[in-house]
């Protein structure tokens, strides 16, 4: 059995989710620094290990007009370095357009207060961008 993992890829941390065994749901993993970028693609590295996973969706920014800007190639070049590292696992791209502004939305009718803890806002991207791609493919 194998998971997938979804990731939140922004330009200073990572949000990381994976699924369940049954691939229906996502949950919280962690949020990593970015930098140093080796040091972060090491770090996926050891959680697809020890999680057993597959199959990784990045989330694509996108502009609100579908086209690539220069945040999407950012995450775009990531995800290459991390294909060079995980050779085994697929790195399939997911539409994030708006995830941070659902994630936000959802901490705070939690009551949680993410303004603080950025990092917060990252991990819940990570999981709206996994179960979007679970959802859609199940």
């Amino acid at each position: 059995m194998h998971k997938i993992m979804g990731l939140d890829v922004g330009t200073k941390r990572i949000g990381i989710a994976l699924s369940d065994f049954l691939l229906l749901t996502a949950q919280p993993c962690e949020t990593i620094s970015r930098e140093p970028e080796d040091k972060a693609i090491e770090k996926i590295a050891q959680i697809c290990t020890s999680n057993s996973v597959t199959k990784i969706v990045v989330g694509l920014p996108k502009n609100m007009n579908g086209t690539i800007g220069q945040q999407a190639q950012d995450c775009e070049k990531f995800a290459n370095l991390l294909k060079i590292k995980m050779q085994d696992c697929e790195i399939i791209f997911e539409d994030e357009r708006l995830t941070s502004r659902q994630a936000e939305n959802i901490l705070a009718l939690q009551g949680k207060k993410y303004t603080k803890n950025k990092g917060l806002v990252d991990l819940k991207s990570a999981c709206i961008i996994l179960q979007q791609y679970l959802d859609r493919t199940n």
